[in-house]
């Protein structure tokens, strides 16, 4: 499962534990400019549950990955799983239009917007209509939840959804205080139960382990070409294109040539 808000997370986390399940959170931080590494704000936001031997958490940098999800993150969540924790919450850095490859990463993918969040066209320009099994209206106890639900009720009226497929549904919460938590978790489960009865649990299951295979060759040639891109030949290309004997992609030609040979 997919969040956007620390806040709520932690409320989710607390009634989980009521319940005696045990749970992880990966909590997808920005990577710092400087060191590369996670910036930690969402892990210090869910401090409560820090001592708790029932839940791990642990912040995850971007590492420059524009989808916000490096390679990394799957692999977590597999050894997470083989260690027996019942539930792995994901929680992103947000949802942009550069972001929208949550879509499909999880079983069910939460979107969670503010009262007041701006209009639908925006909504449809970042893929929330592709992304959410469900909606959450987090701060609840603010201003505007009315009308930020009828945005997203028009945005699910004249989406293309086959009238037989999920229709997210949408819940109101208040993180600080844990309201509402139960009733998102309820739409939890109930898109659980569909997804398996339906088959699309499997589809998407499927469907991330070949983008992570896809990822990781991606990511090996990324170091063989690294690597071809150094020594002499190298050198003497780069000089050439430099002096504009030749162009870049002749350059890129020849030293693919000497690869294969």
């Amino acid at each position: 499962m997919r969040l956007g808000k620390s806040t709520l997370t932690s409320s989710i986390i607390g009634h989980l534990r009521k319940m005696e399940l045990e749970i992880a959170v990966l909590a997808i931080d920005p990577s710092s400019p400087f060191t590369g590494g996670a910036i930690l704000g969402d892990r210090v936001r869910m401090q409560e549950h820090a001592t708790d031997p029932g839940v791990f958490i642990r912040s995850m940098a971007t590492r420059g990955h524009l989808g916000g999800l490096s390679l990394a993150t799957p692999e977590a969540v597999r050894l997470l799983h083989a260690i027996g924790r019942q539930w792995i919450l994901v929680e992103t850095v947000g949802v942009g239009q550069v972001e929208v490859e949550v879509a499909g990463k999880a079983d069910t993918t939460v979107v969670v917007v503010n009262p007041g969040w701006g209009d639908s066209v925006q909504a449809n320009k970042a893929g929330l209509m592709e992304i959410a099994d469900v909606f959450v209206i987090n701060k609840a106890d603010r201003k505007g939840v009315e009308e930020t639900r009828r945005d997203l009720m028009q945005m699910l009226d004249l989406s293309d959804l086959p009238h037989e497929s999920w229709r997210p549904p949408i819940v109101t919460t208040v993180g600080l205080t844990g309201e509402g938590v139960s009733d998102l978790w309820d739409a939890v489960l109930a898109h659980r139960e569909y997804a398996e009865s339906s088959g699309q649990l499997l589809e998407r299951r499927t469907f991330r382990l070949r983008e992570e295979l896809r990822e990781i060759v991606a990511q090996r040639l990324g170091q063989r070409a690294r690597k071809i891109c150094s020594g002499e030949r190298w050198d003497e290309l780069t000089g050439s294109v430099v002096s504009r004997k030749i162009d870049p992609w002749t350059a890129a030609d020849e030293m693919l040539v000497a690869v294969d040979a």
